[in-house]
């Protein structure tokens, strides 16, 4: 019934999903940028799946979502949710915390729609045509464009380097992984399973690595409750039932427009300055993008 529904929706519902999905998945860093002052990484990040869970098991229940019937189905999801959103999100964060600078965490973060190309062939049986490489390559030069001046591999350790790259390699395969498992899941009980068991990995860590120590500011509640309803909540949600709809490599090209939105808030909310390559940047990523995920 859910395919029925997708089916009839139009390009515009898509296109709309997509840039809703953009505007919090981008919103990742503004809102790390604002927690992470008062609270270490696996701390901040524990609390917010707990958070997160809490209000996508109240949804389940409220809109009685199915939920898988077997044990083999629950350990396709847990596979999958480890992958996308705990060690994804422990390689980029952490590899920040530890000093990697944000634009080199962008740029390996951001060979995803590349490596998903390369991988979904063989792993989902889709062909990437030649436009759609043009595009994946032009949304990657255009990236790397728009955080060009952050940039910098002075004072990161090689362990900062490892985490960047756990990120890039769970989130890709974690993806297809997702697409080819995971399907015929609702996806409403698929991600309240996959915050339950990133809660878990999440408080282990912080139990094993970190103080746990937060300091509770105005500041720190607003990242938290932005990360835990719009990123584990809204644009999980939207960015596997987009992955559901079309290829892997199309719809991980918008991840793309990420960096150069979130480039755009942090000049909205800190001030931060844009300059021309930036600028220029964000538009070869949009044409990038607009290749990769157009019609033959």
């Amino acid at each position: 019934m859910e395919g029925a529904r997708d089916a009839a929706l139009s390009p515009a519902w898509v296109a709309g999903a997509g840039a809703l999905f953009i505007f919090f998945w981008a919103s990742g860093f503004v809102a790390a940028k604002y927690g992470f002052p008062y609270a270490e990484p696996f701390t901040f990040l524990a609390i917010r799946f707990v958070i997160g869970s809490i209000a996508l098991l109240a949804i389940c229940l409220l809109w009685k979502a199915e939920w898988p019937r077997t044990v083999r189905g629950f350990g396709h999801i847990i596979a999958a949710g480890l992958m996308v959103q705990s060690f994804y999100l422990i390689g980029v964060y952490y590899g920040i915390y530890l000093g990697v600078s944000t634009g080199i965490v962008a740029l390996v973060v951001g060979l995803q729609p590349l490596l998903t190309g390369a991988l979904a062939g063989s792993f989902l049986g889709e062909r990437v045509s030649a436009r759609q490489w043009s595009g994946l390559a032009l949304g990657f030069a255009g990236l790397g464009m728009v955080v060009a001046d952050r940039v910098t591999l002075a004072g990161a350790p090689l362990a900062g380097f490892a985490m960047a790259a756990l990120g890039l390699v769970s989130i890709t395969l974690g993806t297809l992984y997702q697409k080819k498992y995971c399907a015929a899941f609702d996806i409403r009980s698929t991600v309240a399973i996959q915050n339950l068991a990133s809660c878990v990995v999440m408080f282990i860590l912080a139990a094993g690595f970190e103080s746990m120590v937060i300091h509770w500011t105005g500041e720190f509640l607003f990242a938290l409750l932005w990360s835990a309803f719009g990123l584990s909540v809204i644009a999980i949600t939207i960015y596997y039932w987009l992955v559901r709809r079309g290829a892997a490599a199309k719809v991980t090209s918008l991840i793309y427009l990420s960096p150069p939105t979130t480039a755009l808030m942090g000049w909205a909310v800190f001030d931060e300055t844009l300059g021309w390559i930036a600028l220029g940047g964000m538009a070869v990523a949009v044409a990038g993008v607009a290749l990769a995920t157009g019609r033959k």
